[in-house]
Order: C-alpha cells, then structure tokens, then sequence
C-alpha cells in the first residue's frame, strides 16, 4: 500500500505483471541494504531491484525476509554480469544468484550489459534455459539498444519481457522507449531522478510546488504516468514514503510536455561499454 492507501499499480508484458514502483539497490551495503529493503516491504513496495555484481543479493534476500511479506507478493529482479554470459556460466551464475538471495526462483532475470564478444544466439539461449529450468519466472534485457532487442528477440525462444534502461526527464530515451512498447516490452527505468539532481531543477521545482510535491515526485510522476516502471535508489528510510507518494496527483498535458522539454545531449549519466575486464558498472 502506498501512503495514500492505494496499491501501487503493474505494468504488464507478456505475462509478467512488474509493480510500476520499485526499490534500486545500487550501491547499497550491509545492514544499510537488509534494513532499507525491509522498511520498503513494509512500507508497501513490492518490487526490488538488485544484481549478482552490486554485491548486496545476501543482504536483499535478508531485507526480503525480514519484511514479513509473503514471498509470493515481493517482486524480486536480479541481473547477471556479462563476463558470465557465455552458455556454461550463465546457469551457474543465475544459480548463485538464488543461493545468496536464499531464494528458489526469481522473479525477472535480467541481462545486465551488452557482451559484443559473445554471439547473442548463444545468451539467449542460455538464459531461456535458465527459465524453463525454473530458475526465473521471466526473463529480460538491461541497456540493450533497439538492434541488439531485435537481435535478442530473434534468438530467444522465451518472451523477454522487459528492457531496463537510463531514464529520467533529462534524458531523451523517447525512440527506445517507442520500439520497446512496439514489440510488447515493458521499460523499467533506473536513475530515475537522476542520482538526486532533479531537485535542483526550478521546472519540475515549480510543477511540484502546484501540486505540494517535491521535484523527485513529479520526476517519478512524469515516468508512471507513462507506463514506465521506475526503481529510485535510496538509502535513506524516510525517502521510501517521498518515493512513494506519487500516485494521488496526475501531470496535466503541458506539465509532461514541459517535463518533456527538459531532455538534453548530455543528459545520460551513465556511460559504459563492457570490454570484458570491468568488474563494476
């Protein structure tokens, strides 16, 4: 339940039923991570976001417990690293990534970046088998550009329900956001108040101020209001409710098109190529 005592809407694709308000967990650790994911299930998210390189599956899982929710109403996404995308790593790697969220399934498994030195036919078939091994309800893509979907398309013999990606307002995703849509896939955004700097923005300051909300609310507004599923990062407890308190207004057609306006050739904050040595994203 959100602070208004409404349930946070889903976004469906292709069967999987995503909770359009989701928890980040980037660069959580340790208890900080354990306790923020648990004060968010019970504060009534029902959607968390992790990955086997952000080092933190032990400590959701621990949140995910701990919360006291049923297992079955906690959305749980994690992604695997792309120097383990080759066919005989990938169903190890997905395997220890249960192991430390001491879960037997998850719900979305995702391809975290891109790998260019491994054939796209050969992960996807590789990650298929990871799901009809039960090893994930669904499946999907992070960061794949609109070729590389249509190529993982091709190759894959499950549904690939989604593709998560940089988006927030400063940043013009409207041609990858479009094909996704074209082709049944939902859009989770991350950064989507961009690490924290739309509260500086005198734009999204002064809708918000017409509403009584914060920057970051209309932020996050601008993008569930488009069907966008967005996982704000925090390691604050008292954001969770911010976060989550956007679900009792709505962005009239000027706000979002002002909104809209923002988008800017330096707008991504995250620029990365996998080459095979990284660790980190």
């Amino acid at each position: 339940m959100t602070p208004n005592g409404t349930i946070a809407p889903n976004v469906e694709a292709k069967g999987a039923r995503i909770p359009v308000l989701g928890l980040g967990t980037w660069d959580l650790r340790g208890r900080t991570c354990a306790r923020v994911v648990e004060q968010a299930l019970r504060f009534g998210y029902r959607h968390v976001d992790t990955a086997e390189i952000y080092d933190n599956e032990r400590e959701v899982g621990e949140g995910v417990r701990a919360s006291g929710v049923k297992r079955n109403e906690v959305f749980v996404t994690t992604k695997i690293w792309p120097s383990h995308f080759a066919a005989h790593e990938l169903e190890r790697a997905a395997r220890d990534c249960l192991v430390r969220l001491r879960l037997s399934e998850v719900d979305l498994l995702l391809l975290h970046w891109p790998n260019p030195q491994i054939p796209v036919a050969e992960i996807l078939g590789a990650l298929g088998k990871v799901k009809r091994d039960g090893l994930a309800r669904h499946i999907g893509v992070s960061n794949f550009t609109v070729s590389l979907i249509d190529e993982a398309l091709q190759s894959s013999s499950e549904p690939l329900v989604c593709n998560q990606l940089e988006c927030h307002p400063f940043l013009d995703q409207s041609k990858l956001i479009a094909a996704c849509r074209q082709r049944g896939m939902a859009v989770v955004a991350y950064s989507p108040i961009a690490k924290g700097s739309v509260r500086g923005d005198k734009v999204l300051s002064s809708i918000g101020a017409a509403h009584k909300k914060t920057a970051a609310q209309v932020c996050l507004r601008f993008l569930v209001q488009q069907d966008i599923v967005v996982i704000p990062r925090t390691s604050k407890v008292e954001r969770l409710g911010e976060n989550a308190a956007i679900f009792d207004f709505a962005l009239s057609e000027q706000e979002m098109a002002d909104i809209s306006r923002l988008a800017h050739r330096d707008g991504r904050l995250v620029n990365f190529a996998f080459s095979g040595r990284q660790k980190w994203d």
